[in-house]
Order: C-alpha cells, then sequence, then structure tokens
C-alpha cells in the first residue's frame, strides 16, 4: 500500500489512473511480477504483488519516483508525494490471499468512491477479475465471450481458451482446479491449456495489460 503524504491525494483524475495503470503495464512484464488485484483510491492504492525474481523494491523505486515526477510536473507541485516508503505484508497461505484479493477490491465500498456493491463491477480503477481477463482475450482474438468459453475444439476458439487460462491462472492466481469448474473441463485439461497458453502469450508478444 502506498499512501499520499499527510494523508493527500495522489490521483486527481482519470488520467492520472491511466498513468499509473500504464507504467505498471510496463514495469510488471518487465520484472516478470504478476499483479493479482489493485484498487485506487484517492490518497492510497492497494496492491497486491507476487514478487519475481528480483523482488519488489527496483519495482516499486521506479514505479513511485516516476508517478511522482509526472504528477508533480502535471500537477505544478513540488516536493514528495507519497508518505515514506511503501507499506508491504507477506502472504504465503491461499486463504488469507483469498482475504487480501476481497479487501483490496471492496476498499472503494469502505472508501465511499462508490455507493453500493453493484457499482463495483463497473469500477475501472478495481484490479483484474475473470471477467475483465476473459473481455481482454475476446477483444484480442475478435471472439465472442461466450464462444471462447463454451465447448468446441475449433483452433481459434482453443487458443483464446488457452490465453485465457494461462492469464487467469498465472496472473488472476486462479486455482487450475476453480478454473475447471468455471469452464466445465478437467483439471488436467487445464493445465495443459495453461501451457499452450503461456507459448501463446510469448509468441506472439501478448500481455494482460493493455498497452495501446
Amino acid at each position: 500500500m502506498m499512501r499520499g503524504i499527510e494523508r493527500r491525494r495522489i490521483l486527481d483524475d482519470d488520467a492520472d489512473r491511466d498513468n499509473f495503470v500504464d507504467r505498471l503495464s510496463v514495469l510488471l512484464p518487465e520484472r516478470k511480477t504478476p499483479c493479482y488485484a489493485w484498487a485506487f483510491l484517492p490518497n492510497h492504492a492497494h496492491f497486491l504483488f507476487r514478487s519475481g525474481s528480483s523482488g519488489l523494491p527496483t519495482l516499486m523505486r521506479r514505479l513511485l519516483t516516476g508517478y511522482g515526477v509526472a504528477y508533480n510536473k502535471k500537477h505544478k507541485r513540488h516536493g514528495q508525494l507519497f508518505q515514506n516508503r511503501y507499506k508491504s505484508i507477506i502472504s504465503q497461505e491461499d486463504i488469507y490471499l483469498k482475504e487480501l484479493v476481497r479487501y483490496i477490491h471492496l476498499n472503494p465500498l469502505r472508501a465511499k468512491v462508490l455507493n453500493e456493491m453493484k457499482e463495483l463491477d463497473g469500477y475501472a480503477y478495481k484490479g483484474f477479475s475473470f471477467e475483465k481477463i476473459l473481455n481482454r482475450v475476446s477483444g484480442l482474438f475478435e471472439l465472442d465471450r461466450n464462444y471462447i468459453i463454451g465447448k468446441g475444439r475449433q483452433k481459434r476458439r482453443v487458443e483464446a481458451r488457452d490465453l485465457l487460462c494461462y492469464w487467469a491462472v498465472n496472473e488472476l492466481g486462479m486455482s487450475q482446479t476453480d478454473l475447471a469448474v468455471r469452464l466445465g473441463m478437467s483439471t488436467a485439461g487445464v493445465g495443459y491449456a495453461v501451457a499452450r497458453g503461456e507459448m501463446i502469450a510469448n509468441k506472439h508478444q501478448c500481455q494482460l495489460f493493455n498497452q495501446e
């Protein structure tokens, strides 16, 4: 979690939030750091990362320094933007991991950025969900969402489903068992799909974050 100095705002508008997301879209693949959940609030932000081989300090330093410089320039301010160093905790238990995802995604409601639960699905600056990943794959392959997750072995449908499985497991953190139930597949079938999806992502340099 990172918070604005003296609890001041660090995100004033959608352009600021998009700036943050754009930086993540470059840094996360570069540092091989999956992000399982995130939420932006006016004066702070939460992220759930799986630390890559190089750890988080370099990632966070580049993210916060780069954003802070851009924010100050845009809003014509000077000085430190964030309060001290980011705060981090380590999660090593699956149950706690799920609670963290739930906690982060409900933050916009707790902070009263949103008024009720049904607004949460439409909140653009909340971390990735299965539905958002499905939308991303649907856009990349120009295939209907229901067609992708439906039955059938058509080549393009299978490739789209493989990429969906790869991102759902490796970026969202879904278990292969849960994903198998969701898609009506066997757990072994999901495992094969994840492996093929990784090859598709690497071959075509597909990224979950849209950098367009």
